[in-house]
């Protein structure tokens, strides 16, 4: 296992910065994620920015004795450094360093597992490395040369490789494209079928995958670990009244997610535009949890995703960390909380019913009616309960059964046209 030191430049009078401790603690459970040994964390103030390497010259020679001294192999610098910075950072290092963005980066291709997940991944890095190129050649003639009528072996090197890059992105970009179209065709075809569509999203380790698992008793990887789930992965939901939905789990939110992901992981949170009522998981035993609810929606306004009261319910997890003083207090902010939040514990299962009823509650927005169904139909009574909540039934003499049933407009139209001897009208009263 290598060995890291983490740096966290405090840029002072950043707007809207975090805890820089906070911060700090974030970057060394990244480099955990990637299997580095974390020998030593520091903050490092920045109180003017170095365009050569982004530290001023005594903080460079400070972490170098660091570095040094804990025989490390890595540094991980949490901020975006430019090609020329992480260049001259690892000549006075003589270690390899890498940001947050590369990081990240990284993470995401050791965990990425579906084909899609795969190709997105490829397309943020090579995006990623293109602006990286000239670090890789800085050994070689990068000026033109020789008789004047072709350039250096350097330049020439560099060229060819950023076409290559450009043909590989070009390439990536028709295959995730087709994946897109293959997730639209998917989508369209579960709209068919008259189900909701959940999404959980929320900040990396809010505990998306337990609440997940709780909720549909799936056995989604889930660990106390950034970034455990990548691929989105979609399993039926049972509702209290026995109606399904369909939850889809997606991959975790982080301050500073670096634009080439969002790009990338675009056709993966369509799932969340799509669905009819979106989860917002926080970490409410976080000190950090508002500032982390912020970047989950400022990723959300990225993806164009409708921020409607009537759709994003805040689920507020891990309850059973917090004491009983602060458990009381959380719970009467939740009363008041706009957009409204359910208070629960994916782990023990604390709230999770109430949190089912609050699900139901929204996707449940159509007036009910009743449906005659002519006698001996058992099949169109079937079907209602199953794609409906069914609020009342009485039974006639000659066998025909007349229910009060809340449907969506969807699942109303595709009764209409699978049993047209049915008789729908408004409920009364």
């Amino acid at each position: 296992m290598q060995g890291a030191i983490v740096v966290h430049p405090d840029r002072e009078g950043r707007a809207g910065a975090r805890q820089p401790e906070a911060r700090l603690e974030e970057a060394a459970g990244l480099a955990l994620a990637l299997d580095l040994e974390v020998r030593e964390a520091v903050i490092a103030t920045l109180r003017k920015l170095t365009p050569a390497t982004l530290f001023g010259g005594g903080k460079v020679e400070e972490i170098a004795a660091r570095v040094r001294a804990a025989e490390a192999d890595v540094v991980v610098v949490d901020d975006a450094l430019t090609p020329v910075q992480q260049r001259n950072l690892e000549k006075a290092w003589q270690v390899k360093v890498i940001d947050r963005t590369g990081l990240i980066l990284e993470i995401f291709a050791r965990r990425a597992r579906t084909r899609e997940g795969r190709l997105q991944v490829e397309l943020a890095r090579l995006t990623y490395e293109r602006s990286r190129l000239v670090r890789t050649w800085t050994h070689l003639e990068r000026q033109r040369g020789g008789f004047g009528v072709m350039g250096g072996p350097g330049e020439t090197q560099i060229e060819t490789d950023r076409r290559l890059i450009a043909e590989k992105i070009g390439k990536l970009k028709r295959e995730l494209e087709e994946v897109r179209r293959t997730r639209t065709l998917a989508r369209s075809a579960r709209r068919r079928i008259p189900f909701p569509a959940v999404a959980l999203v929320g900040y990396t380790n809010a505990g998306k995958s337990t609440l997940f698992n709780r909720l549909t008793k799936a056995e989604v990887v889930a660990q106390d670990m950034l970034f455990a789930t990548l691929d989105p992965t979609i399993r039926a939901l049972k509702l209290p009244d026995g109606r399904p939905a369909m939850l889809s789990d997606t991959v975790g939110f982080i301050s500073d997610l670096p634009h080439e992901l969002v790009e990338a992981f675009r056709a993966t949170l369509e799932e969340v535009r799509e669905a009819d009522v979106v989860l917002h998981v926080r970490d409410i035993a976080s000190a950090e949890t508002r500032e982390q609810a912020d970047d989950v929606r400022a990723v959300l306004g990225q993806l164009d995703v409708d921020m409607d009261e009537r759709r994003i319910l805040e689920v507020w997890n891990k309850a059973d960390l917090l004491d009983a003083e602060a458990r009381a207090e959380v719970l009467q902010d939740a009363r008041r909380a706009r957009p409204p939040a359910i208070v629960v514990s994916a782990v023990t299962g604390q709230g999770v019913d109430d949190l089912l009823a609050a699900i139901a509650g929204l996707v449940d927005e159509a007036p009910p009616v009743q449906v005659l169904t002519p006698p001996g139909d058992g099949a169109a009574v079937a079907w209602l309960y199953r794609h409906g909540r069914v609020i009342e039934r009485r039974e006639g003499e000659d066998g025909a059964v007349t229910l009060t049933v809340s449907l969506t407009p969807q699942a109303l139209g595709q009764f209409e046209q699978q049993f047209p001897a049915a008789k729908v009208d408004a409920a009364e009263g």
